[in-house]
C-alpha cells in the first residue's frame, strides 16, 4: 500500500519531527537506491485529500513507476498534511527527512524570489499556457535547478487552476467594485499587492478560517479557484463568483537533489517520463473537476458573473515592474508571455 492511515502515519510524523537534525531521516543508502535486490521506498508529502486530483495523479505515477522498475522503487504518498504543513515538509526534503513533496509557489518564493515570475498575476493566460511552460524543460531548467545547493530539485508542477474573486453581498464586475472590500489572500507580499491594485483591501488569513470570516462579516470575500470554492463550501456564504481569472496558481513537485542524482540514468529517465505523464493527467483531472465544481456551485445557489477582464489586467499591470527586479526575472517573464502568444497564434491550433 502506498498511502498510510492515521495510526501508521503517527509514528512516521513523530520520527520526522523529532529527528530533524539527523543527516538522513529517510534512512536511504544513496549508494544502493534502486538496486535490483531491494525495494527503495520514497516518501511523498501532500496537503490534499485522497479525492483530490493531485493525490489521484500521484498514486497513478507511483503505480506506473513501480511497474516500470519491477518493484525496485515504490513512491508512498502521504496525503492530508500527515507529514506536516507545506513549510515543514519543504524543510524535511532539504534535510533529507523525506524524499519528495508537493508545495505551493509561495513556499519556493521564500527560497528564491525568481519563483515570483511563475506565481505572479498576469504571467499565465490559462491553465494550458501554464502547463505548457512548466513542461518545457529547456525554458524551466535555470529556475528549477536554482535550489540544488539547498538539496532541492524542482521536478515540475501541478496547476491550481485560474483564481477569481468571490463575494458575499454583490458581484465585482470592475476594479471600482472592489473599493472598500476586505478580500482574503495568501500570506504573500505580492498577493497582498495584487488585491490592492485590483482596488480591494487585502486581508491575509488562514485558509480554514475563511468560511467563518465571510459568514461573520470580517471578510467581504476571497479569491481562489472553483474547486476550492466548492469543496470548502464558500459558495454558501459568498454566492457571487466574479470571473476575474487574475492568477493561475501553481504547486511544485520538489525532490531531494542528492536522491535524484543517486538514481541510475535509466531509473531517472523513467521517473521523469512518468512524472510528465502525471502532469498531463492531473491537468485533465483538474479541468474535469473544475467543470463539475461550477455546476455544483450553481446548483447550490452561486451566480457566476462575467467581468471587465481587460480593466483588471490593466489595473494589475504595475505589479510586473514592482516585483520583477532583476534581468533574469524580466527575461523569464517575457519568454513565458511569448509562449502564450505563440500558442494563441499557432496556425495548427485552430484559434
Amino acid at each position: 500500500m502506498r498511502t498510510r492511515g492515521p495510526l501508521a502515519l503517527g509514528a512516521t510524523a513523530v520520527l520526522a519531527f523529532g529527528l530533524v537534525s539527523c543527516a538522513d531521516l529517510g534512512g536511504l543508502d544513496l549508494d544502493t537506491v534502486g538496486a535490483p535486490d531491494k525495494t527503495t521506498y520514497v516518501k511523498l508529502a501532500l496537503n490534499q485529500s485522497e479525492s483530490h486530483p493531485s493525490f489521484i495523479a500521484l498514486e497513478n505515477l507511483s503505480e506506473r513507476f513501480e511497474e516500470r522498475t519491477d518493484g525496485r522503487w515504490v513512491i508512498e504518498v502521504f496525503p492530508n498534511e500527515q507529514l506536516g504543513s507545506q513549510q515543514e515538509v519543504l524543510q524535511f526534503v532539504m534535510s533529507s527527512a523525506i524524499e519528495m513533496a508537493i508545495v505551493s509557489g509561495t513556499q519556493l518564493e521564500n527560497l528564491n524570489k525568481d519563483f515570483q515570475v511563475l506565481n505572479m498575476p498576469t504571467t499565465f493566460g490559462s491553465v494550458d499556457h501554464q502547463m505548457g511552460v512548466v513542461r518545457d524543460q529547456d525554458l524551466m531548467e535555470p529556475l528549477f535547478t536554482s535550489l540544488e545547493d539547498q538539496n532541492i530539485s524542482v521536478i515540475g508542477g501541478f496547476t491550481q487552476g485560474s483564481r477569481s474573486i468571490y463575494t458575499s453581498d454583490s458581484p465585482v464586475l470592475t476594479p471600482a467594485d472592489m473599493a472598500g472590500r476586505k478580500i482574503r489572500v495568501q500570506e504573500s507580499d505580492m498577493h497582498i499587492r495584487m488585491i490592492q491594485l485590483m482596488g480591494g483591501s487585502a486581508t491575509p488569513l488562514s485558509y480554514g478560517e475563511v468560511y467563518t470570516a465571510i459568514q461573520s462579516g470580517v471578510l467581504d470575500g476571497a479569491e481562489n479557484n472553483e474547486v476550492s470554492y466548492v469543496t470548502q463550501n464558500h459558495y454558501e456564504v459568498a454566492e457571487h463568483w466574479s470571473q476575474t481569472e487574475h492568477l493561475v496558481g501553481l504547486d511544485y513537485m520538489v525532490m531531494r537533489h542528492d536522491l535524484l542524482e543517486a538514481m541510475s540514468e535509466q531509473d531517472r529517465d523513467a521517473f521523469l517520463d512518468e512524472w510528465d505523464k502525471a502532469m498531463v493527467e492531473h491537468t485533465d483531472l483538474w479541468n474535469a473537476e473544475t467543470a463539475q465544481a461550477i455546476e455544483d456551485a450553481k446548483a447550490g445557489g452561486a451566480t457566476f458573473h462575467e467581468v471587465d477582464r481587460a480593466a483588471f489586467q490593466e489595473a494589475l499591470a504595475p505589479i510586473k515592474d514592482e516585483f520583477l527586479t532583476t534581468p533574469f526575472q524580466r527575461e523569464l517573464f517575457d519568454k513565458v508571455r511569448a509562449a502564450d502568444t505563440a500558442e494563441s497564434t499557432d496556425p495548427e491550433s485552430g484559434e
